[in-house]
């Protein structure tokens, strides 16, 4: 095979982890700073980007770190939160106050060690973290709201949670090496000492990637990617985003312990929610309401009812729960990339970083669906190129969607009538 299209871990989160603010927390689902920069390289000084599904901010703060302007996008407050924190610019004086105030911090974190201090409703802790650990990790995390408050406002104290979250997981027995959530054999047990030595590590990595800053400006606002978007009255000339790939996996699967421990996620039906609002609808309860789900009339491209239809032929148990997740994971994209037109400019550049999928031995390729979905919506110059081989199935690929917006005024999106849930559409076919 060409090496260029092997498995390259530089076009993954892997690159990231060395890179200043890019590696502050680890998410396999970021992807690499290395093709962000490959793609902005060429975009000119004064453009306007937007990332419409922000994940982690990488577009964002490549954009940042380059001199631009950037808008991102995205439906979970931890990722807006934590990519604001991210993308801001820290003076000397605040990084410093930080630093005093993080030694009172652990300070008191001995001083309430002992006591019964919150710990987050995660189900089955104990494989997480032993309860030895998770009654420093609660007394650490006590002493921060003690100093700082819970890590909601826009200020340099969101470092020291950041750190705390690092912390959180790199002193767990998760591993990530699968696709779903698994855990190492061994529940590791951390003293205190142990605790405020790599706490402090983590954080003054934190704080020296911190004090560099930013030439550009990137900001992440709250707002569903399948709406219309209309921040401070911009237009965009450049999209580079990477959106959840239709493989059905927990759209914060792995966000889950950060959540919990900063309270931004209080219970397992509060994640099933933000599963379901994303893209396609992915987890917990999308499973019942995949089944009931209507679409609103919107006329897809053609290419994509034969893929549905094999996935509901296959017979295999879950067949039409996959079969609709497909039909409404494509719904939702069509539905982003017919709104997000009227927030370009003319000749806006868009570039896509999407994987294919395979249910039940029926190929899904979405690049060549998108593809579709942006003919059918007046886009041009499109087309698609291999980025990497994701894993070891050989079928399935990282690719980029590239196409250019060109103003049509005429266009008027077309409906059909019948709004009857899928798998009553599905059964007419």
């Amino acid at each position: 095979m060409d090496m260029k299209f092997g498995q390259r871990s530089d076009y993954t989160f892997k690159y990231n982890k060395q890179l200043g603010r890019h590696g502050w927390l680890r998410l396999t689902p970021a992807y690499s700073v290395k093709l962000v920069k490959e793609i902005i390289d060429s975009v000119p000084k004064d453009s306007f980007i937007l990332d419409p599904f922000s994940g982690t901010a990488t577009s964002g703060l490549v954009a940042a770190e380059h001199g631009l302007s950037a808008h991102c996008l995205d439906i979970n407050p931890f990722l807006i939160w934590l990519g604001n924190a991210k993308c801001r610019n820290y003076s000397k004086a605040e990084l410093e106050r930080l630093k005093i105030e993080n030694d009172k911090v652990l300070v008191n974190c001995r001083d309430i060690a002992n006591k019964d201090n919150w710990i987050p409703e995660i189900h089955n802790i104990t494989r997480w973290w032993c309860q030895h650990t998770l009654k420093i990790l609660a007394a650490l995390r006590k002493a921060l709201v003690n100093q700082f408050g819970e890590p909601r406002a826009d200020c340099a104290e969101n470092l020291a949670w950041i750190a705390f979250c690092r912390l959180v997981i790199e002193t767990s027995s998760a591993a990530f090496n699968h696709v779903s959530m698994s855990f190492h054999d061994k529940v590791t047990t951390y003293e205190i000492e142990q605790i405020e030595v790599l706490y402090k590590k983590i954080l003054n990595a934190i704080v020296e990637s911190a004090s560099k800053d930013l030439a550009g400006s990137a900001s992440v606002h709250f707002e569903d990617s399948r709406e219309p978007v209309l921040i401070d009255g911009v237009k965009y000339s450049y999209v580079i985003t990477s959106p959840p790939y239709p493989n059905r996996i927990s759209y914060i699967r792995e966000l889950r312990p950060y959540m919990y421990w900063t309270k931004f996620l209080d219970s397992a039906k509060e994640a099933g929610e933000l599963d379901w609002k994303a893209i396609g609808g992915t987890w917990g309860v999308a499973t019942s309401r995949l089944q009931d789900w209507q679409s609103n009339g919107l006329e897809l491209p053609k290419s994509l009812k034969p893929v549905v239809l094999q996935i509901l032929e296959t017979k295999e148990k879950n067949a039409l729960l996959m079969a609709n997740y497909v039909w409404k994971y494509f719904h939702d994209m069509h539905l982003h990339l017919q709104n997000l037109r009227k927030s370009l400019k003319k000749g806006a550049v868009l570039s896509y970083i999407v994987g294919n999928s395979s249910f039940y031995g029926v190929p899904v390729h979405t690049e060549k669906l998108l593809e579709d979905s942006l003919k059918n919506l007046g886009f041009t110059n499109i087309g698609s190129r291999i980025i990497r081989k994701r894993n070891s199935k050989k079928e399935l690929f990282e690719y980029c969607v590239y196409a250019t917006y060109k103003e049509n005024r005429n266009y008027e999106p077309q409906y059909f009538s019948d709004t009857r849930h899928l798998g009553q559409q599905l059964a007419l076919f």
